[in-house]
């Protein structure tokens, strides 16, 4: 998707900003980042399936009788295992733009049934679909799932090893599967972690060789599943390599694992060397919230000189650009936030730019005010930012001031978006909870809810997509993040897309293969900063990166659901 024009169509207010913003070929789709294949024609629903490797040993064992030989096999498989990283990835000769993925525990004498807590893959509603298979004779439990090839994703798993016999009965089944969630666990075999939400724990997680690389995370895609692996968790037909997958190079030019795609760190700077910014978390006494709250607050690093993007005589141009993000708990708190930005600004990527970022708190309190509720948009708006500004030098213009979040927070970088443009003038909602609706109970979660988005409804009452007495001010630019196995979030954005396209938004859409993760909200949140904020220096951890966003030409958004993306969520939707 290259540019068609030097001119930087993520400032609104850019006099020679060529496209018009109710031109539908600025609301375009973004599948993946340039330099990747396009798998967007496959299908992107996860399908069962047992790998060579795994059934290749199947066979192995049913040829021999001595159980020292059986337990030969068994631990050069484990061994091998080890080496490669978990999960197994694996080639298909009949699906070059799939791979199979096979999940592994070891298990023991008293392991009765191993579970497979997937993003994106494991249908909640279905968990013993997730239920491991055991090889018998050996401690190896399996689970091998056809996934297209640009897949990335979370997960845990779990061994039951409790006494008493198994449920027969589906529905009880599922209920003690549902018990057995709280006790789920990294793989062990996986060095690629993310942290949990609300969790003193980790999640494992695997990245298809087609998915967008991360480079700015602290997890780069050339370290695939085992994050330093030697083979990056890529089994071939025949056994382990070095060289990544089999032989035989796939027709649709999938990079092989352990060759990051195009895009990647532009300086050779390590990650560990770079300036750093400072990270301080302050409380504010939130009169509206009517309690205190902790706000984390990102300044760049002192030794990396700022750089105005606008001329000398601009009164914004030494400024820092902003970005008001949801849940700073969990972006600085665990995710390391700070490092990754530090990277991009080290990288000429973005701009020093400065980061706040309420605390969430807890479950309770974040269903309680997230979402679209304006008492915390007021938060944000009129006491967090205003704070902020009298004591740092922040940007007083709406275009380089973005709010962003997930889930309930992308409900609320929405309506914070559309309510109150004249503050933020880009917003960056990744999987969205669209469900949200004024007059829910409390704790109320309803992902799959069917219809019309309240807020679609709201978007299209404001008169010429702007809230009463905000003339001349214009609409927040709007950017999607969207996985296809989000169940019924692809519809729900389509909707209000078409809504904010038809009030004179200028709306953008990736949509990645994976659920509702902060394994690819990592990787997405950069590509967006780097849409709406960046020096446009070339960047490329995703589509359209840089100074060509909004320029390219609009992809189907029909293609979407073709991909898998209208089965039910497989994941939290929060």
């Amino acid at each position: 998707m290259a540019p068609t024009s030097a001119t930087d169509p993520t400032d609104p207010t850019d006099p020679t900003d060529p496209t018009d913003p109710a031109d539908p070929t600025d609301s375009t789709d973004l599948f993946g980042p340039t330099g990747l294949p396009d798998l967007t024609g496959l299908d992107a629903t996860p399908r069962p399936v047992t790998g060579p490797r795994v059934a290749r040993l199947a066979r192995q064992l049913q040829s021999v009788r001595d159980a020292a030989a059986r337990d030969a096999l068994t631990e050069a498989f484990w061994a091998e295992a080890a080496r490669s990283g978990t999960p197994l990835v694996e080639e298909l000769d009949d699906a070059p733009g799939h791979r199979a993925v096979t999940f592994l525990w070891r298990g023991h004498r008293a392991t009765r049934r191993v579970l497979l807590l997937a993003r994106g893959v494991t249908d909640r509603d279905r968990l013993a679909d997730s239920l491991l298979h055991h090889l018998p004779g050996t401690d190896i439990w399996y689970l091998g799932h056809r996934l297209r090839a640009d897949h990335r994703g979370s997960y845990r798993m779990v061994a039951d090893i409790s006494a008493g016999a198994v449920p027969v009965d589906p529905a009880l089944l599922q209920r003690r599967l549902l018990a057995l969630r709280a006790h789920a666990g990294a793989d062990p075999l996986n060095r690629d972690r993310v942290p949990a939400r609300w969790r003193d724990a980790e999640d494992s997680v695997f990245a298809l060789p087609a998915a967008p690389p991360q480079p700015w995370t602290g997890s780069p895609h050339a370290d695939g599943p085992g994050s330093g692996a030697p083979s990056a968790g890529v089994l071939s037909a025949e056994g382990p390599s070095s060289d990544g997958p089999g032989s035989g190079a796939p027709s649709l030019d999938v990079p092989p694992s352990g060759s990051p795609p195009s895009g990647g760190r532009r300086s050779g700077v390590p990650l560990d060397v770079i300036p750093g910014g400072t990270v301080e978390r302050h409380t504010l006494a939130a009169g509206v919230l009517g309690a205190e709250r902790d706000v984390w607050v990102y300044l760049p690093p002192d030794a990396v000189p700022y750089r105005p993007t606008r001329g000398p005589g601009d009164r914004d141009g030494h400024r820092l650009p902003l970005l008001v993000l949801c849940d700073g708990d969990m972006w600085f708190g665990r995710l390391g936030l700070r490092d990754t930005v530090d990277a991009l600004i080290a990288d000429g990527v973005l701009p020093p730019l400065a980061v706040l970022a309420p605390d969430a708190v807890g479950i309770a309190t974040r269903r309680l005010e997230l979402g679209g509720r304006e008492s915390y948009v007021s938060f944000l708006a009129d006491e967090v930012v205003p704070w902020a500004s009298a004591r740092w030098p922040l940007t007083g213009r709406p275009e380089r001031t973005v709010v962003a979040g997930q889930g309930l927070g992308g409900m609320t970088a929405l309506y914070a978006g559309l309510t109150r443009p004249e503050r933020f003038g880009a917003v960056v909602a990744q999987s969205p909870s669209l469900w949200w609706r004024p007059g829910l109970e409390p704790g109320t979660v309803a992902p799959d809810a069917v219809g019309t988005p309240w807020l679609a409804t709201l978007a299209a009452g404001l008169r010429d997509g702007l809230p009463s007495g905000r003339d001349g001010v214009r609409g927040a630019v709007v950017h999607f993040d969207v996985g296809l196995h989000e169940g019924a979030l692809a519809e729900h954005t389509e909707a209000l897309r078409a809504v904010l396209r038809a009030r004179g938004h200028r709306v953008t859409r990736t949509v990645h293969n994976g659920g509702h993760d902060y394994a690819c909200w990592r990787g997405l949140l950069v590509d967006a900063l780097v849409r709406l904020v960046g020096t446009g220096a070339g960047a490329s951890s995703g589509p359209g990166a840089g100074a060509g966003i909004g320029t390219g030409t609009a992809l189907d958004v029909a293609a979407a659901g073709s991909q898998g993306g209208s089965g039910p969520a497989r994941g939290s939707a929060g």
